[in-house]
Formats: structure tokens, sequence, C-alpha cells
């Protein structure tokens, strides 16, 4: 049933996929290179900040987010679940490079909504702008073949979920 679901929402995303040199153009950015621009964007952020115990405690709080979501949970995960990608799965050629390792969850999706949740701690209109980028990214992964919807809802869930246990652990209040 769930992954009658998943792959019905699958190919109605992934089906416009190759109609459009514009829109293959943006799924391609979106999926593959926006995170190096909210990165660029998440260290600036944190950098402006004047007291450097803030400072501190901002940068730990991303690095612990990070870490736990994308270099811990997500590994564990795919460490004792296997699941092939769409393009293995459905045997095709995605639009941007193939990564033969685990699908779920999405490391993307758990970097940058990990990445998301500590800018929205710090300020909510960044987080707010972060959120939707995001978001851009994890239906980009689904639009070139290399995600599945699920993969991409469970790295949120992750990046999110580790964002929460990181401001705990570091007593970092939350606005």
């Amino acid at each position: 049933m769930i992954q009658n679901f998943d792959l019905s929402i699958f190919n109605a995303i992934h089906d416009l996929a190759g109609k459009s040199r514009l829109l293959d153009f943006f799924g391609v950015f979106f999926a593959d290179y926006s995170g190096y621009l909210l990165v660029l964007a998440a260290i600036v952020i944190l950098s402006v900040e004047s007291d450097w115990r803030k400072k501190f405690l901002n940068f730990s709080l991303l690095a612990m987010s990070l870490i736990i979501s994308r270099g811990i949970i997500t590994e564990a995960v795919r460490f004792v679940y296997y699941r092939p990608r769409p393009f293995v799965a459905l045997d095709f050629n995605p639009l941007i490079a193939e990564v033969n390792r685990g699908a779920f969850p999405s490391g993307h999706a758990a970097f940058y909504f990990a990445l998301t949740g500590v800018i929205w701690i710090l300020d909510r209109k960044w987080g707010w702008r972060f959120g939707a980028a995001a978001i851009l990214m994890g239906l980009a992964r689904i639009f070139t073949g290399v995600h599945w919807p699920l993969d991409v809802v469970a790295g949120s869930a992750t990046g999110l979920a580790s964002v929460l246990l990181s401001a705990y652990l570091l007593k970092r209040k939350i606005k």
C-alpha cells in the first residue's frame, strides 16, 4: 500500500522530467547545486553574531545537528536497511550523477533540513527561506530520479529531529 502510494507520487513528479530543458535545468540545479548556496548563506548568518559565546553555541548546534542527522542516523539506517534508488529499481538514467547506495533516508534531506532547523531557530525569516529551498531540493531529488518521496520525508524528519535533540542536549532554547 505505502509502496504503491510512494510510486504514484514518484511517477507524478518524475514524469515531468525530460519534457522541458528549462524545467530539467532547475531540477538539476536544486537537486545538486542549491545546497552550496544554502551552506554559504548559513555560514554568513552564523558569522554575523558578535558575541563569541553565542556564535560558538550556534556553530555547535549546527555541527551537532548535521553530524547526528547525516553522519549517524542516516548512515545507521542505511547500514541495516537497503532500499534501491528509483533509477535502479525502475532501470532508467537519472538526470544527475548516479549514486548506487541506499536511498532511504535521503541524506540530502537529512542534512539540509537540519541546516534549515538551526537557521529557523536563529532567524525565523531566513528559516522560512531555507525551508522553501530545502523543500524544493527534496522535490528536485525526486524529479531527477534519485529518491523516492518517502526517502525525502524520512530524511526531512531525521534532520528536524536531530535539531530538536541537539538543542535539548546543548540546552539551547527554541524561540
